[in-house]
């Protein structure tokens, strides 16, 4: 476990331009109350950002990963077979577009939100 987490640790010291742009949109519970961690283990990978909550990934993809869709086809199979919904955006639009992003994450927080069960008096 130890290893893990030093390697979360590393991943959280070195986030890209993008990574730093989307951690300021979800950090603080600031996108409809809900929690996201960085690099959240998942399964062999790290999700960029995980509400563990609802079960919510949010992947950013750079150029790098126009030549990884198989890969990345896999990693995201992986997640959704554990139950995880993911969500992925490229770098260079969560850069340009913040205010985009954030309306399409908090669609996907609401859509993602299962009400409570009622219970019987």
């Amino acid at each position: 476990m130890a290893i893990i987490t030093n390697h979360a640790r590393h991943l959280r010291r070195d986030p890209s331009r993008a990574e730093k742009s989307c951690w300021h949109l979800l950090r603080d519970r600031r996108i409809n109350g809900v929690k996201f961690r960085r690099q959240h283990p998942i399964g062999p990978y790290f999700a960029d950002f995980a509400c563990v909550s609802l079960k919510v990934v949010i992947e950013i993809d750079g150029e790098h990963h126009a030549y990884r869709v198989e890969a990345d086809a896999r990693r995201t199979a992986a997640m959704e077979s554990l139950g995880w919904r993911v969500v992925r955006f490229w770098a260079n639009e969560v850069v340009a577009n913040p205010e985009g992003i954030w309306a399409e994450i908090e669609q996907v927080t609401k859509d993602s939100v299962t009400p409570s069960p009622r219970l019987s008096p």
